[in-house]
């Protein structure tokens, strides 16, 4: 929409880049173009803004197949104004000189052709096919089939529109068709999805058949293995008793062997002993007796006095020791007299 402002009774105009201005004054052309600007008398203008940009018209039709069932068709068709003199011409495109709005509609006189024009391709397609044949070709055929009629429609060209392209989003049935047409690919889809799930069991089965295969191999093998490792510690063990054995009886020979040893060392040290001491006392008899030989001898030859001094030497010897002697006057006194007393001799001599 153009914008348009008032000053002092005149009326400025600023249309947009993709916007067609045609103005004319008292019927005559004054100015034509896109993004125009310029001042204008309301009550001596006549303008008219055609847009000159791509617009997008979206439709849905309603079309019926051969075998007389229901079909919808949505399209989205992308035009342009080409021509926008034969366009302001052809539709009212005339603008209120104080707002810029246009006093009719002529994008739905514009979409209301598109639409009338595309739906008749379409419902001539669709009523040559069955709905299964339409659904199984897909929009290719139907957006090929608009986009060629379009394009070769006479009364667009002269209104100068050009149709830039066709899309053909979604061809559907009624719901209850719908979902009667999706019940046998429905069942097709869960059939191969049951294969697929009873396949997969018996994948898991197989599999687990195979592990408790594994794992029964494993224990007999295990099994198998302990089995031979008792044999192993049962052979052994009676080796190593044997080894044992053997090492004791080596050890109590040769206890035996160091006992008996020690046994004649010991006999044979005690006979030598047993000799010496023999000997030994042999001699210190024979010593004893020359020497009590040689006493008596020697008492043979000596006096008696020397014989009374020995004998006092022996007694003297037998004596129990005396630590002190208490002499008292009266016994110093009787010695110091019997000491005075002058000795007499055994034949009565003083």
């Amino acid at each position: 929409m153009a914008d348009i402002t008032r000053r002092f009774g005149f009326r400025h105009l600023r249309a947009a880049p993709t916007a067609h201005i045609r103005h004319l004054r008292r019927g005559t052309l004054a100015h034509e173009g896109t993004g125009l600007a310029f001042w204008f008398r309301p009550l001596t203008a006549a303008i008219s803004e055609v847009p000159a940009d791509d617009r997008e018209l979206a439709m849905i039709c309603h079309a019926r197949t051969a075998d007389f069932q229901d079909l919808t068709v949505q399209a989205t068709v992308t035009y342009r104004i080409t021509d926008p003199v034969v366009a302001a011409t052809r539709v009212d495109f005339g603008i209120d000189p104080d707002t810029g709005a246009w006093r009719a509609e002529p994008l739905d006189q514009l979409g209301t052709l598109l639409t009338e024009s595309a739906q008749q391709h379409a419902l001539e397609l669709v009523a040559g096919l069955t709905l299964a044949q339409a659904l199984a070709a897909g929009v290719t055929p139907v957006r090929e089939r608009i986009g060629a009629g379009l394009s070769t429609d006479p009364r667009l060209a002269e209104t100068g529109l050009a149709v830039i392209a066709v899309r053909v989003t979604a061809l559907r049935p009624e719901a209850d068709l719908e979902r009667a047409l999706r019940t046998p690919a429905r069942e097709q889809v869960q059939q191969e999805a049951d294969r697929a799930t009873y396949e997969r069991r018996a994948v898991a089965v197989e599999r687990e058949r195979a592990i408790a295969e594994n794992e029964l191999a494993s224990k007999i093998e295990l099994a198998r293995r302990e089995e031979d490792l008792v044999a192993q510690q049962g052979a052994n063990a009676r080796r190593q008793a044997e080894q044992n054995a053997a090492a004791d009886r080596v050890r109590a020979d040769s206890e035996a062997a160091r006992r008996t040893r020690i046994a004649t060392a010991e006999a044979e040290a005690a006979r030598i002993l047993a000799d010496a001491q023999a000997d030994s006392e042999r001699v210190l008899g024979e010593a004893r007796a020359a020497s009590e030989e040689a006493w008596l001898l020697a008492h043979q030859q000596a006096g008696p006095e020397l014989l009374h001094a020995l004998a006092l030497g022996k007694l003297a010897e037998h004596l129990p020791k005396i630590d002190s002697i208490t002499l008292s006057p009266d016994v110093l006194t009787g010695l110091l007299t019997r000491l005075g007393r002058p000795a007499t001799t055994g034949d009565g001599e003083r």
